[in-house]
């Protein structure tokens, strides 16, 4: 009924593929313009490799399903894992709730995508989405697996002050109104999203600035930071058909920036930042993103979606917690092995890396300073740093 094959070469922009993610329950995470530009900038910026796996109908050789994936290398690791590389928060294999029922009730089926990825230690996918079409079924795993995250959103319901009374704690929204007053004060305030070139590439120079003195100064790994990927956000937002980039100004001058990605009625907040050198008591992220639900409310969106991360500035918008859920596969003895450090020490990062590396003597991604900084090895990849 399916032919199973890996096309490394496939094409995203592609009418068959857009066909195909329009009658699917993919996420914004693989929207056409989304994986064309990961792939294209950002696979073999890791080290890694494309494995991109595809169903098409036996009858007809029309496509039924694609699973984007790659392959890495951690040490002696051979680990097979989502196209994700840190910068998407939800995975998912781009097909239609019926045709994935017609696949996974081929038993064979998930032997023959087992067969086409090919030799691997670990299979590892992470970020599944609450109600998403069970990935574990595709690969013969059993029951999916919590992650020790959520995701959060809150509903866009009614007019903007309505919904601000309603989702908005009452005393914070107060708090909020009290702060953009005292704003006010010290310059000509201004919100409004960018969609000019010259505009956009101002406002990623400043979130790279912003992201870099909150998180890289104290020690974190920020991907901004990152050649390919500020290539790759600032691509994205060059993307009108699915991406939009807020910036909030004092007397012309950017004090915060957001982007997010806009998807069956949802707006998703994927990147963010703020000044840390003045207006430290305004809230700069809070005001953006009260004005960013109130633009997305004007766009008719019905859900925003701070997506995944345990922050807790998402809960005073009345975000709620939505469970993540993972599968691990061993495809090998050392798999095994791995697999079984993961399920029972929670520190497993360092671990795996003194485990595999030392072994190897392979530089670790993140020893080259081109390259992104290292996610765990084996354990839940952390998300981008402070969204």
């Amino acid at each position: 009924m399916f032919a199973v094959s890996v096309e490394d070469d496939f094409n995203f922009a592609s009418p068959e593929y857009a066909a195909l993610y329009r009658a699917s329950s993919a996420t914004a995470f693989q929207h056409p313009a989304w994986l064309a530009e990961l792939y294209g900038r950002l696979v073999a910026a890791n080290d890694a490799t494309p494995l991109i796996v595809v169903l098409r109908h036996a009858a007809d050789r029309s496509l039924a399903a694609v699973l984007p994936l790659v392959r890495r290398r951690y040490g002696m690791l051979k680990v097979v894992e989502f196209a994700d590389l840190r910068v998407s928060d939800y995975t998912a294999v781009v097909t239609d709730p019926a045709t994935f029922g017609a696949i996974v009730a081929g038993g064979a089926t998930w032997r023959q995508i087992v067969a086409a990825i090919g030799p691997h230690d670990v299979l590892r996918i992470g970020k599944l989405p609450d109600g998403a079409l069970p990935l574990n079924r595709l690969f013969g795993v059993g029951a999916l697996r919590p992650m020790r995250t959520n995701s959060y959103a809150v509903p866009l319901d009614g007019d903007f002050e309505s919904w601000r009374a309603s989702h908005l704690n009452r005393s914070y929204g107060k708090e909020l109104g009290k702060k953009l007053r005292q704003l006010r004060r010290k310059g000509e305030v201004a919100f409004a999203e960018v969609t000019d070139a010259v505009g956009l590439r101002a406002a990623f120079e400043a979130m790279k600035v912003f992201r870099r003195d909150r998180f890289e100064l104290n020690g974190g790994g920020e991907l901004l930071q990152v050649p390919a990927y500020f290539d790759f956000y600032l691509a994205i937002a060059r993307r009108p058909e699915l991406a939009r980039t807020y910036r909030l100004t004092v007397d012309g001058r950017i004090v915060a920036t957001a982007l997010g990605l806009a998807h069956g009625g949802a707006f998703l907040v994927i990147l963010g930042g703020f000044t840390q050198t003045e207006f430290k008591n305004q809230s700069l992220g809070s005001l953006l993103f009260e004005q960013i639900a109130r633009d997305c409310i004007a766009h008719g969106e019905t859900l925003l979606d701070f997506t995944i991360g345990d922050e807790p500035y998402k809960r005073t918008f009345g975000a709620q917690p939505t469970p993540m859920w993972q599968l691990l596969r061993a495809g090998s003895p050392l798999g095994f092995v791995a697999s079984a450090v993961v399920e029972r020490l929670p520190s497993v990062k360092a671990l795996a890396r003194s485990l595999f590396d030392s072994r190897t003597g392979k530089a670790r991604p993140q020893d080259d300073a081109a390259a992104a900084p290292e996610p765990a090895v084996l354990a839940e990849q952390p998300e981008r740093v402070g969204d």
